[in-house]
């Protein structure tokens, strides 16, 4: 059995109000977790196993269990409102990529969709646009794939987000809390910053040694990024 540890901060802007400490056994390596956008005392989290489960931190219980039939899930994503959310998976074969993005029923833990993504690429993010009812899909053929977040979540075939490279990395990505930019690394240790509108590439950023595998914006200064990479490294940028 694997434990879990999730701890949880209070903040105001400069000071830690509170912790608490969520520990429980799991019998998968967790390699996702999301909470869930209207209750902060659930999270769904997924990883080396083909079930993603919904816990409570209150009793330390799973709650729901989403049975995928897949080996990994590499990323979860909750669509607006909580209803719905999805995971990215490595099941992807030589004819077909089902279920290499799943939509599901967070409430009643039925699957709505595995239909969603056709190219036989994995996806190691997933990402949300902050006021558009659109979501972003890091794929492994060097590109990022834009869907619609309401059913049937239909690809747009005429945007596509690429120059940057993933190579098998984890590489994520992000809106910018405006919704103007998106933000991802590279395996080639890069920072690329996208026109959302245009999908053009506006700045790079010569950021890391290793490949650089996060880049998120401040939420409340949007004007700061923090990047890291493979080797551990973090930067904060402005």
């Amino acid at each position: 059995n694997i434990s879990i540890y999730v701890q949880i901060f209070i903040f105001t802007s400069h000071f830690v109000l509170g912790k608490q400490i969520f520990s429980s056994k799991n019998e998968f390596r967790i390699s996702t977790l999301k909470f869930y956008p209207t209750d902060s005392n659930t999270f769904v989290c997924g990883g080396f196993s083909p079930e993603v489960k919904a816990w409570d931190i209150r009793n330390c219980q799973v709650i729901r269990v989403y049975k995928a039939a897949v080996q990994q899930t590499l990323d979860i994503l909750f669509l607006p409102e909580g209803k719905e959310f999805l995971t990215s998976t490595d099941a992807v074969s030589r004819d077909s990529a089902d279920r290499t993005i799943i939509a599901w029923d967070f409430q009643s833990a039925a699957k709505i969709s595995n239909q969603i993504f056709h190219e036989r690429y994995t996806c190691p993010s997933l990402t949300l646009h902050p006021k558009e009812s659109v979501f972003v899909a890091q794929t492994n053929g060097n590109y990022m794939a834009l869907f619609s977040s309401q059913r049937p979540y239909r690809i747009n075939k005429k945007k596509r987000y690429e120059g940057h490279k993933v190579e098998g990395f984890a590489v994520g990505c992000e809106f910018s809390p405006d919704g103007t930019l998106l933000v991802t690394g590279s395996s080639d240790g890069k920072v690329f910053f996208y026109n959302y509108h245009t999908a053009r590439i506006i700045r790079t950023l010569s950021a890391h040694r290793e490949a650089c595998v996060s880049a998120t914006f401040h939420p409340v200064l949007p004007s700061l990024l923090a990047t890291c990479d493979w080797a551990g490294e973090i930067k904060i940028w402005q």
